[in-house]
């Protein structure tokens, strides 16, 4: 009877020792945290100065980071408008569409700069489909495959 005593006993110092050092290590990440101790405008202003691929990894940061970048569309909006002056048209399809700028962005990222490089001229001397480096390919429309070939034609 009385070890069994001792163990729960010793079960609940555990317990509590953890939960402090818990308690202990979440205080002091909150104390590190800009997010959770700034107003959220100066929070938005800091993020804003990062480009796209930073922003990214700030999201990954921790939750409250995640948070206020996931869920504010003014971040991702200028991200969006580099990449409009490739993809205007599918952009402007996907804002009348109703999505997010996040949205937009990852549904055209990719996209856009597979079609930069095909308008820039970066495959014009492929003579055949064993050339075109396949790991960087992405399905395109016949809209923007038109726009490539016009480029081509003007070169």
């Amino acid at each position: 009877m009385q070890k069994n005593s001792k163990r729960s006993n010793n079960s609940r110092v555990s317990l509590t020792d953890t939960n402090s050092v818990d308690a202990e290590k979440e205080n002091h990440e909150s104390q590190n945290n800009f997010v959770d101790l700034l107003p959220e405008e100066i929070s938005l202003k800091i993020f804003s100065q990062l480009d796209m691929r930073s922003l990214c990894r700030a999201s990954l940061t921790c939750r409250s980071w995640n948070d206020t970048v996931r869920n504010n569309d003014s971040l991702w909006k200028p991200h969006c408008m580099t990449l409009r002056a490739v993809c205007r048209r599918e952009i402007d399809d996907d804002l009348e569409s109703g999505y997010s700028w996040r949205v937009i962005l990852l549904r055209n990222y990719q996209k856009s700069k597979v079609k930069h490089e095909w308008l820039s001229g970066r495959y014009s001397n492929i003579c055949s489909s064993i050339s075109l480096p396949e790991k960087i390919m992405y399905p395109m429309d016949a809209d923007t495959w038109g726009e490539i070939l016009e480029a081509e034609l003007e070169r």
